[in-house]
């Protein structure tokens, strides 16, 4: 896998994925809990096809700031792109923007892991 793998991912804001609804806030305006995810999402989905199978990622890292606020019913954009690639870690820039300009970017981390074995030690926990 190399550097310079882009991911784009629109969605709308419900009332669902308001911070009020969260738990993040108090206020009917996109949380950062789900801004976090749909970055997540648009950067794990970005390099799956490049993945070995039985291969997947995770998260382990995120460094955003959430910068304007986005009333339920305007769609959000959120663009990744693979910027590092060191061995099993994977770097990338995160923003997501909605029609009035940007409302959050930063750095998202994340690790290939082989998914049987991630899923067997996590398990594992509970004995």
């Amino acid at each position: 896998m190399e550097a310079g793998i882009t991911g784009t991912q629109t969605i709308t804001v419900t009332e669902e994925k308001t911070a009020q609804a969260m738990g993040s806030g108090t206020l009917p305006v996109f949380a950062t809990p789900a801004m976090i995810a749909l970055m997540e999402n648009t950067a794990y989905k970005s390099v799956a096809d490049e993945l070995e199978e039985g291969a997947g990622t995770v998260g382990t890292l995120m460094n955003v700031k959430h910068v304007a606020a986005t009333p339920v019913g305007m769609e959000v954009t959120c663009e990744t792109k693979l910027v590092e690639v060191d061995r099993k870690r994977l770097v990338f820039e995160v923003k997501a923007y909605d029609a009035a300009g940007v409302i959050g970017e930063g750095t998202h981390e994340r690790f290939i892991i082989d998914n049987e074995r991630f899923l067997a030690k996590a398990e594992a926990k509970k004995n």
